[in-house]
């Protein structure tokens, strides 16, 4: 019972990020297509659309990276996978998946460094004045979001393989 309501809950933070991530792909694309619209049609500007377009496309980025870790929906080359047989697949995946693991945590602690430096030094956008540091912290949410997602991933690779829903589930299955 314990299991299955662990279960729903990582499923419910999964569903939750991807949400997430998949907000701010609208919110970038109706930014892009407010500004031209505009330009072309009115001789106008958005204030700081360009700052904004610029750090909500780095947010979008490491929302994505979240998004797409847990799916194992990331560009993979799969060479050796295939030709591996059903054990040495799981632990290609789970060498792999324990190395994304390591290499975002870093990249997570490097942005935070990066989000507190901006907002020690009062970065700010060039026509409104707006502090961009929260949009720094956004972008560092979403690549935490991929840290958690992706400790979840690697908990589900090593214990529960048939919990997983991407494209080689199918493969971990038939161990």
């Amino acid at each position: 019972m314990a299991a299955k309501r662990n279960r729903n809950l990582a499923d419910r933070i999964i569903h939750v990020i991807e949400w997430m991530a998949a907000s701010f792909v609208g919110i970038v694309a109706a930014d892009i297509f407010i500004s031209v619209i505009l330009r072309k049609f009115f001789n106008t500007s958005i204030p700081d659309s360009y700052d904004a377009g610029r750090l909500l496309l780095g947010v979008l980025i490491f929302w994505g990276i979240a998004a797409t870790s847990y799916r194992g929906g990331h560009i993979t080359v799969d060479l050796l996978w295939t030709s591996a047989g059903p054990r040495m697949k799981r632990w290609i995946d789970v060498f792999a998946t324990v190395v994304l693991l390591f290499v975002v945590t870093v990249q997570t602690a490097m942005l935070f460094d990066k989000v507190r430096g901006t907002y020690q030094d009062n970065v700010q956008t060039y026509d409104l004045n707006l502090p961009i540091w929260p949009l720094y912290a956004v972008a560092w949410a979403g690549d935490v979001c991929a840290v958690v997602l992706i400790a979840i991933r690697t908990w589900r690779l090593i214990f529960h393989p048939e919990l997983l829903h991407d494209e080689h589930a199918e493969d971990r299955v038939q161990e």
